[in-house]
């Protein structure tokens, strides 16, 4: 395997830094988002609610849009979603889950 291909990948990863949240967002201006990204969310509009979510850095928002596109066969966005929110535990398992995948893809290439 060529081990060059990986340098090409940025220090920071593959998931946009710039999706941070803005910090000059008021508490109270997050709370009243936040309620507007959770009804938005509970009607099926996941993804203004998301938009909602990653402005004001709603951690449980954010995870419960990953939960659903993980339900949806959308692990990469999960992925997003989860890393956003911090949740070490559920992107951890998510990037295990595709390196296990990656190396069976190349042991069955080796061994064809």
């Amino acid at each position: 395997m060529n081990e060059d291909l990986f340098e090409r990948f940025p220090e920071a990863g593959l998931i946009k830094t710039v999706d941070e949240p803005k910090s000059d967002i008021s508490s109270a201006q997050k709370a009243q988002l936040n309620r507007r990204g959770n009804a938005l969310f509970n009607a099926g509009d996941t993804e203004t609610a998301r938009r909602i979510f990653q402005t004001t850095g709603y951690s449980d928002g954010l995870m419960r849009v990953g939960e659903r596109y993980l339900d949806g066969g959308q692990p990469i966005d999960a992925l997003k979603m989860f890393k956003l929110a911090h949740d070490c535990k559920r992107s951890d398992e998510l990037i295990e889950r595709a390196a296990l995948a990656i190396r069976k893809i190349l042991d069955e290439e080796e061994k064809a």
